[in-house]
């Protein structure tokens, strides 16, 4: 069975960094693409980055400038940097990767379980 798992969450200061991983039990390479979402108290699950199969990213406008999304190809790991860290990114942050199923001609999505990332004094 595919996995993802987040490593990395935890409690930081406004203006802290963090540093999220997401570990693939498989081959980056099987993915069309892997990210990260997040979901608020209250609040639906949204897209904070991303990063496809060819290395091409994209960013959430609200981490533009604050957040870097990266991969490593060897440890089939997608990482998050988190820097200049606001409460209002507070949030469960979720892995998420679009799994290639040649078996059906299509994908499955797979999430991790989430880590929880609070920012507060």
């Amino acid at each position: 069975q595919v996995q993802l798992v987040e490593s990395g969450g935890g409690l930081v200061q406004p203006g802290g960094s963090l540093r999220l991983s997401c570990a693939a039990s498989e081959d980056i390479f099987r993915f069309n693409h892997l990210g990260w979402y997040r979901q608020a108290p209250g609040k639906e699950r949204e897209l904070v980055a991303r990063i496809t199969r060819v290395g091409g990213v994209n960013y959430a406008d609200f981490v533009k400038g604050r957040f870097t999304i990266s991969r490593d190809i060897a440890k089939k790991t997608a990482s998050l940097q988190m820097n200049s860290l606001k409460p209002e990114d507070t949030a469960v942050y979720y892995c998420n990767g679009q799994l290639i199923v040649p078996s059906i001609k299509g994908s499955l999505e797979v999430w991790g379980q989430g880590t929880l990332v609070t920012v507060s004094l």
